[in-house]
């Protein structure tokens, strides 16, 4: 079996890197920073395989595509202006800068050390760690869903064989393996999109792009127009949740903390931006086919209309078994990227900045705090299958997550990293509003529905209109210590 050959040769290469990293790594700055040096095509794939997982391939594609038709290409649009040119552009080089000169190698680490405040940073790292969950979850749902469709065996297996592989993965490379495996990764999703637009275009059932639009237009004309029947609110929703949500969201920060600076850093401004471009625009172009596939309702599941089927059998009937087993090692290879990231982000939360920067400061080995890092890998590995095992939609889940996360951390990081007159009051404001937005609309829609999108672009957006509004009202830290936060980039500038 064709798919079975490419699935071997792809776990194959993935622990030939881990352990050749692990051959590498002499100390927690190799396993977890890769000693501050990616070169940028490096750094730039490993940033753009970190947003685009199986949650944008089989959950967010198919949903946005039925949904909204065409103007489901403004959310590509918005990944790849805001959520990869802009994010460099004003995030990148400061992040940079800043991180290595104040010592600090994770998000919570700079926003305790930015606001001088202990309890900012473990609250921070608890967010992380618990929030992250859901997302993780939602990677392995979307592997799931699609393995499903291609070798026909129950998901629950399959959600259990990925979290084994990521957990061995992880445990034995670090970063350093991650960041290799994100640059084939990335060639895999290349070469993969470009093929699944080419075949799902030129199929049967779509006949050629006129056809498509011509199609589209005889079964909605909303689904050709600016805005598509779902409305602007929730399309705006979309845009900023998964656009603007990566400003906040840790595991897209710490790509910055490990560029070079000077000229790589605007080589991989410019290779993401063109990554995101084609990978976004892509997937978004063909989910905007859905509805040419399936035009009176979803895919089912169990009696029950499910958007994450829609992209597994859109692919599963157009695409030749040889393309397929391309596509299937495409979203396996941007979901263990994703996967990895996420994991190192929530890991080094705990490990670095609650046991050994809180806990236990000067009192822990840095193997040993290697080894807590390792199996904290492991330990939320865990908790993201125990959450995947219990049925809900792919794109709530990844919702929840970056509402929580990216609203309660983007305004204190953004602000800190530019504006001296933020405070740990404006800080503490913009938490408390994003979860409150966050979890209340959660347990006020419910996970299944289509509101969770909105309360949670909500809880991003609000929180940057919060913490200046309470930082001006509120007391300033001591000027002695913001000279020396800012002074300490200032001097390099």
């Amino acid at each position: 079996m064709v798919e079975g050959l490419f699935l071997t040769v792809y776990i194959a290469i993935v622990l030939l890197v881990s352990f050749f990293s692990m051959r590498r790594i002499k100390g927690m700055d190799e396993y977890l920073l890769g000693n501050r040096s990616i070169n940028p095509w490096m750094s730039a794939f490993s940033y753009s395989t970190a947003y685009f997982s199986a949650v944008l391939f089989i959950g967010y594609a198919g949903k946005t595509g039925w949904s909204f038709g065409l103007s489901g290409l403004w959310v590509a649009a918005g990944n790849t202006i805001i959520g990869s040119l802009l994010a460099w552009l004003i995030l990148g080089k400061r992040t940079r800068e800043m991180t290595q000169r104040l010592g600090v190698s994770t998000m919570p680490g700079f926003i305790g050390i930015r606001y001088d405040s202990k309890a900012l940073k473990i609250v921070s790292a608890l967010i992380i760690f618990v929030f992250l969950v859901p997302y993780s979850a939602s990677v392995y749902m979307g592997l799931s869903y699609l393995f499903e469709q291609i070798f026909h065996i129950p998901y629950t297996i399959i959600m259990i064989m990925m979290a084994l592989f990521t957990a061995l993965y992880l445990f034995i490379g670090g970063f350093l393996a991650e960041t290799i495996m994100d640059f084939i990764q990335g060639i895999i999703m290349i070469i993969g999109t470009v093929l699944m637009i080419y075949f799902v275009v030129n199929s049967s059932e779509v006949g050629g792009l006129t056809s498509m639009i011509t199609s589209l237009k005889a079964i909605d004309p909303r689904l050709i127009a600016p805005v598509g029947p779902g409305g602007f609110i929730p399309l705006l929703s979309l845009v900023v949740l998964t656009s603007l949500g990566t400003w906040g969201l840790p595991q897209m920060i710490h790509k910055f903390y490990t560029v070079k600076d000077g000229p790589p850093m605007k080589a991989a401004t410019v290779v993401s931006t063109l990554f995101a471009l084609l990978i976004s625009g892509g997937v978004y172009f063909i989910g905007s086919t859905s509805r040419i596939f399936f035009p009176d309702s979803m895919p089912m599941l169990n009696g029950t209309p499910n958007p994450d089927l829609i992209i597994p059998q859109i692919i599963s009937t157009t695409l030749p078994e040889v393309v397929l087993a391309i596509i299937m090692v495409l979203v396996l290879a941007a979901s263990m990227s994703t996967l990895a990231s996420i994991v190192m982000a929530s890991a080094s939360a705990i490990a670095v900045d609650l046991i050994q920067d809180t806990l236990m400061p000067k009192k822990i080995s840095q193997k040993r705090i290697m080894l807590i890092m390792r199996i904290l890998c492991v330990v939320f590995v865990g908790l993201s299958l125990l959450l995947a095992l219990i049925p809900n939609p792919i794109i709530s889940l990844m919702s929840l997550s970056w509402g929580a996360v990216a609203g309660s951390l983007l305004a204190p990081y953004l602000y800190g990293l530019y504006w001296r007159g933020t405070t740990k009051a404006g800080v503490w404001a913009g938490i408390v509003t994003s979860l409150g937005i966050s979890i209340g609309g959660a347990l006020y829609a419910g996970l299944s529905s289509p509101l969770i999108t909105v309360f949670s672009a909500a809880a991003i957006v609000i929180p940057i209109a919060i913490v200046p509004a309470v930082s001006a009202i509120s007391a300033a830290l001591p000027q002695q210590h913001i000279d020396m936060v800012y002074n300490t980039v200032e001097e390099i500038a």
